[in-house]
């Protein structure tokens, strides 16, 4: 059976650029300088999928595809189409009753699955974790301790842990990993299973710290507010390299929605899991090759390891990458808060490509999610835009506002440069309590607080 739609529809979430044909008004792979950046209106991008004669039929077919597949009988060609089956399940949020089945028959055969590459073993457990984990966590218990891949175990037992939630299930997943992972402190993705399953019982940091690490002066900073659990929108802010947050002409903060939830909702040190919370770079601005990000500018993004210390700092210099170096970047009442290490987890354990974009994904296929209208992605931080099913230009585009935002505070802040890249810091975090839809209002005070600490 042809792979035309399922497989390469998955391919492409599997990373923010991997290759597309281009549309006609952009240029994949293009570099945007700041001035350039500043010079685009919405309707200066196109994008032929968000046309709905276009996505009507890609949906047609990438769901005959789907069914087709679902329908074959048990044997070699069903196992091998399974993971491309589930990923089309996840991202249309389609057919998920008739997928549980074959999800459920895999997972039933521990042995079977547990000498499968790692890649399919993932996609299995993704789905797992995602659609039926309730169903899948009897079946989950024999499988986890034939796992012999960091990744995949981490993933199982994200799954155990959220469908029986508790510190019975908690030790019998950490008494399970030291067996068969002596050495899991030095494994990045089970250090932070650990410390998910032993949560630090103390308060959380003071948020208006974080807002006013200094990071390295002279830069923008993005400051993600992300909800617990990644079930509802998030909330990103702008704080400009004066260290004064940035604020509309009424007074009131800027701000852009900003959904850092995965299809998986896996945490972030795993593969294609939610955008892991903590520090990173950011290194201008680029077109994307991704079909399902569209041609609206994204911000380009490195977590440590993946970006040099040289990109952190801003400037040349031979240093190599460190936990105490990483820590550097945070104030000292975060420095040793585990959650905000995710992204030094994360880059550490091979996660790359996380990037603040768009989207062209019809938000119809998650109407009812709590995090509506956002779409889920493969890990990056997606803000929403409109799109004319008609003619498939962009109408609204809350990534090209904070894009723009961004291009604005690096040019105050260096008007002469030379260089003509936007550059500057993302920091992601999660709010502790209650899991809902980040407000403006929910942070105004830890702004004020923050920019009174940095005042002189």
């Amino acid at each position: 059976m042809k792979k035309f739609v399922l497989a390469s529809l998955i391919a492409a979430l599997a990373g923010c650029a991997t290759q597309a044909p281009p549309p006609p008004d952009s240029i994949p792979g293009k570099r945007h300088t700041t001035q350039e950046l500043l010079s685009y209106k919405p309707a200066d991008f196109r994008w032929k999928m968000t046309e709905r004669t276009a996505e009507t039929a890609m949906l047609d077919k990438a769901l005959t595809q789907l069914r087709a597949r679902l329908a074959l009988p048990p044997g070699s060609e069903a196992d091998a189409a399974l993971p491309d089956i589930l990923g089309a399940v996840m991202l249309f949020n389609r057919e998920v009753d008739a997928a549980r089945g074959p999800t459920l028959a895999a997972l039933s055969n521990p042995a079977g699955l547990a000498a499968k590459p790692p890649e399919y073993q993932r996609a299995v457990l993704a789905a797992a974790h995602l659609l039926y984990a309730a169903d899948a966590a009897p079946l989950l218990w024999p499988l986890l301790p034939q796992l012999g891949t960091p990744r995949e175990f981490a993933a199982a037992a994200y799954t155990l842990v959220k469908a029986q939630p508790g510190g019975q299930t908690g030790a019998r997943v950490l008494g399970t990993m030291t067996q068969r992972f002596p050495d899991w402190q030095n494994e990045p993705r089970l250090r932070a299973l650990a410390a998910s399953v032993q949560p630090d019982r103390r308060a959380a940091p003071p948020l208006a710290d974080l807002f006013a690490a200094p990071l390295r002066p002279g830069y923008p900073a993005v400051f993600s507010v992300q909800s617990k659990g990644r079930e509802y929108m998030g909330l990103a802010l702008l704080r400009g390299a004066d260290g004064r947050f940035v604020r509309e002409a009424d007074g009131s903060l800027f701000q852009v929605p900003q959904l850092a939830r995965a299809l998986s909702n896996l945490p972030g040190t795993i593969t294609l899991g939610n955008t892991p919370q903590g520090l990173f770079t950011v290194r201008g601005a680029s077109t994307a090759e991704n079909p399902w990000i569209g041609p609206t500018p994204f911000l380009e993004t490195k977590l440590p390891i993946e970006g040099r210390v040289a990109e952190f700092e801003h400037r040349d210099t031979a240093a190599e990458w460190t936990e105490p170096l990483y820590e550097s970047f945070l104030p000292p009442s975060w420095q040793q808060w585990e959650p905000i290490k995710e992204a030094w987890l994360a880059g550490r354990a091979g996660r790359d490509e996380i990037l603040m974009h768009g989207t062209v994904v019809n938000p119809a296929y998650y109407a009812g999610a709590s995090y509506a209208p956002g779409t889920p992605s493969a890990g990056c931080l997606v803000a929403s835009e409109t799109w004319d099913a008609a003619t498939g230009r962009l109408v609204q585009s809350d990534q090209l506002r904070l894009a723009q935002a961004f291009a604005r505070a690096t040019l105050s802040a260096n008007p002469l440069s030379a260089d003509p890249l936007s550059k500057g810091y993302l920091v992601v975090v999660e709010l502790p309590g209650e899991a809902r839809p980040v407000l403006a209002a929910d942070l105004e005070a830890a702004v004020r607080a923050a920019e009174t600490k940095m005042r002189p």
